[in-house]
């Protein structure tokens, strides 16, 4: 099962540049992880499917869920935490 961390961000949005090498940080991190970096203003159809209103938002999922959601810049720790948890799932 794939874990997957959708980074929805604009160019446009400072906050997203912060959170961008947090991300980049994680990805290179966790080799079960699968990181996507999506762009509102050229796939705008993807963020209203995940609801997305406010930018960084960033999804962790699993091929059957939504694990976690976070809405702004987020820390590491945080996301480690719920990217660690769908891991595990994952492969229970």
């Amino acid at each position: 099962m794939t874990v997957r961390l959708l980074d929805f961000y604009a160019d446009w949005c400072g906050p997203c540049k912060t959170q961008e090498p947090i991300v980049e940080d994680l990805e290179s991190e966790y080799a079960d992880l699968a990181v996507e970096r999506i762009d509102v203003d050229e796939a705008q159809d993807r963020a209203n499917e995940y609801q997305v209103r406010s930018l960084p938002t960033l999804i962790v999922e699993t091929d059957e869920e939504i694990v976690d959601r976070f809405i702004g810049v987020t820390q590491a720790e945080d996301l480690a935490s719920a990217i660690e948890d769908a891991i595990e799932n994952a492969t229970a």
